[in-house]
């Protein structure tokens, strides 16, 4: 079945019932609906990002009375991060009009990727989703800054052959393995890696572990330990991060040989006790509370008992800042949207050309209270992600330090393997909508 046949069965489904908005509220109002799981398997990891999404948006309304004085309606559709839940949750929110969709999860991306368009609703799958959809001639409606899953494979790829003390002629020869999520998360790299391994010349050794088995890894370990790959890189969630670091340590495996993509967080590390020291990751901001923006978020939301977080100290930790990471972009192409159109209460028309003039500078940054949490972010209309540079912090027992220069991808390998996908997805999708307007990315 299509990705397209595939939604529209899953539409006719009973929808995810949730709050009303009254016509009046929404008519003075921006709704932001955020796709979030506080339960299920993935909870663990889902709630710090919800945490930080919503205190974000929260803490605007408290304290700036929303954006541009509008205030924003902010709703929570729980999915569990199961793709029939999450569509559930997309047709409960789309008859209220909302500026933009998170689906926050690759799955639930995946088939909605055909429904912008028709609904003008942007989606903003930051870091995940599908790594093409950074082309925005292709997909116009779909959003996913600051660097996309294929991106950040290269970027470890880089940091490896560093490490080999070289460029990546130091790849050749290497065994690197790669134990992901066996599902469309952890497989969306899979393309690149076979085309890389193939040009670069190393051997990749893959590890899927099913949903249904993240805490029983026990037999990918047992792989490990006889191939006994150079390297190990990471692409989990959930359960499988904390699950893969401790199978770690139990194998003795190196820990400054195992490298994550921008996922686990520092709960995870910490599963696999000092023998973890060293695991190391890719992230684009800091880890941190001390930042004004956070101290606000602190004062307007945490301690004035408008957040969901249970324990103040997760508030700084990378998958809380995440979230927040996240609401910022949400909100930013918000106040762009306004400042083009002149509207105040704008849609998700407006909003798709807020994402593609989106300019957060340092200059900006620093106004908002984020000097020094990330490098600027800047979008173009052919261009959705960026793909900036991210760099590698390593877990030192008790928190993630920062260990390398920002890293950038390799563009001259991933861009045109993305322009390559983006057409075959068009032409697989055919009659796939092509841009009702000119872009001109200048």
């Amino acid at each position: 079945m299509s990705i397209r046949n595939w939604v529209l069965a899953l539409s006719a489904a009973s929808m995810l019932a949730m709050p009303a908005i009254d016509s009046a509220q929404a008519d003075d109002s921006i709704y932001v609906p955020l796709f979030t799981y506080r339960t299920g398997p993935f909870a663990g990891s889902g709630t710090q990002i919800a945490n930080g999404m919503h205190d974000y948006l929260t803490m605007l309304n408290e304290r700036d009375g929303g954006i541009g004085g509008v205030k924003l309606v902010v709703e929570e559709c729980e999915t569990g991060y199961d793709t029939k839940k999450g569509l559930e949750c997309y047709e409960a929110v789309k008859p209220k009009k909302p500026v933009m969709v998170n689906p926050w999860s690759t799955g639930i991306t995946l088939p909605l990727i055909p429904k912008a368009a028709v609904d003008k609703i942007p989606v903003l799958s930051m870091a995940y989703g599908l790594s093409a959809s950074a082309k925005g001639d292709i997909f116009p409606w779909i959003f996913n800054p600051p660097a996309t899953y294929w991106d950040g494979f290269t970027q470890i790829l880089k940091y490896i052959a560093e490490q080999e003390g070289g460029g990546i002629e130091k790849l050749q020869g290497k065994k690197i393995g790669y134990i992901y999520l066996d599902a469309s998360f952890g497989r969306e790299p899979l393309p690149l890696i076979e085309q890389l391994s193939k040009e670069l010349d190393f051997e990749a050794k893959l590890y899927p572990v099913a949903a249904a088995d993240m805490q029983n890894q026990s037999s990918q370990w047992l792989s490990v330990r006889r191939d006994r790959p150079d390297y190990m890189i990471l692409y989990g969630w959930g359960a499988l991060n904390s699950t893969a670091v401790k199978e770690a340590v139990k194998t003795n495996y190196p820990m400054d040989k195992f490298i994550s993509i921008w996922w686990p967080s520092e709960d995870d590390a910490k599963g696999g006790g000092d023998g973890a020291k060293g695991f190391k990751t890719l992230n684009w901001h800091a880890v941190g509370a001390d930042f004004p923006l956070i101290a606000d978020i602190q004062k307007y939301v945490v301690d004035a008992g408008k957040s969901q977080v249970s324990d103040k100290s997760k508030v700084g930790q990378v998958l809380y800042n995440r979230g927040v990471y996240n609401s910022m972009l949400i909100a930013e192409a918000i106040r762009t949207a306004q400042q083009i159109t002149g509207n105040k209460v704008v849609t998700g028309e407006d909003v798709r050309r807020g994402l593609e003039s989106l300019n957060v500078d340092e200059a900006r940054l620093k106004e908002m209270g984020l000097e020094g949490f990330t490098g600027p972010v800047k979008l173009t209309c052919a261009d959705h992600n960026g793909h900036f540079s991210t760099f590698v912090q390593s877990w030192n027992g008790e928190a993630y330090e920062k260990v390398s220069d920002y890293i950038t991808p390799m563009n001259d390998k991933v861009g045109p393997l993305l322009d390559a996908d983006a057409k075959a997805y068009a032409e697989k999708n055919a009659p796939w909508p092509t841009r009702s307007e000119a872009c001109d990315a200048s």
